[in-house]
């Protein structure tokens, strides 16, 4: 009997490959393709434009390392706004905090949450809870509209292609700037350094004349690119790099990845990776 593969091409001479038991969803949207496939490894696997966006098996890392350093490095994180992030999974992570009171989502794309919700039903759960907010909206519009409004903001966007581009835009930065309350915190997803080195300098460029303290930290992803990933944290006031060490959370045993001694060991980067962020 044949085997089904699904290859995704990180550059044009490397990738990922991973065994297929089931394709469950196929579709286009009017932004993107969107495929849920079974795979033998990661459980469920979601494809937006054929890159892997999350699985079952590791998506706790991204979605643990997006939100809980802003969360834990802010004093006070009542309301938090997530651009992208149809899965869910950010969400999740945002909520399990007592101190936040209201979360927003705004996803440009409604059919990513639909199916989110169907197949990866313990990815997307949070959704659900009473203080939750879910837009299929367009990000740029909404910050506009609610300038000063969040005390956190986590942009969990794809790769920057396709609807994701503008999202790596120093106007999208400047609109992100102007959404934080005073003393807000913002994380942008940046990418794997190995692959995308030259954007995550140009990030940090982009970044470094609008905030006071920009910092990168780093998680190991194994289905992203690479299996390294960076998230660049920004904010006028709160510089994460020198946030002393979390006390346990009060959830921590609910969690897979993210602890005390992870959040302060993130900031310490390879040689390389610091020569990409230096001024």
């Amino acid at each position: 009997m044949a085997v089904d593969w699904y290859t995704e091409k990180h550059t044009p001479h490397a990738g990922i490959t991973l065994e297929i038991s089931r394709r469950l969803f196929d579709q286009k949207s009017p932004f993107q393709h969107i495929e849920v496939v079974e795979t033998v490894e990661y459980g469920n696997m979601l494809l937006l434009d054929g890159c892997v966006m999350i699985t079952d098996r590791d998506e706790f890392v991204y979605h643990e390392m997006i939100t809980h350093p802003a969360l834990v490095a802010h004093p006070n994180p009542q309301r938090v706004l997530v651009i992208g992030g149809g899965d869910g999974g950010t969400v999740r992570e945002v909520i399990r905090h007592a101190a936040v009171r209201q979360v927003t989502l705004v996803e440009i794309d409604g059919m990513v949450i639909d199916v989110c919700r169907k197949y990866f039903p313990a990815v997307a759960c949070g959704l659900d809870d009473p203080r939750v907010d879910v837009q299929v909206a367009d990000g740029f519009a909404h910050l506009d509209a609610h300038q000063g409004a969040y005390d956190v903001i986590l942009v969990d966007s794809t790769d920057p292609v396709g609807p994701a581009e503008v999202l790596f835009t120093v106007d999208f930065f400047r609109k992100v700037k102007a959404g934080l309350a005073p003393g807000g915190v913002a994380v942008f997803q940046s990418e794997n350094p190995l692959y995308w080195g030259d954007l995550i300098a140009k990030m940090h460029r982009d970044l470094a004349p609008l905030f006071a303290h920009v910092g990168l930290y780093l998680a190991s992803i194994p289905t992203y690119p690479g299996g390294l990933w960076s998230f660049s944290i920004c904010s006028d006031v709160v510089d994460a790099r020198k946030s002393p060490a979390p006390a346990p959370l009060p959830f921590q045993d609910q969690l897979k990845y993210f602890t005390p001694a992870v959040f302060k060991g993130a900031f310490a980067l390879p040689q390389f990776v610091k020569k990409l962020v230096q001024p």
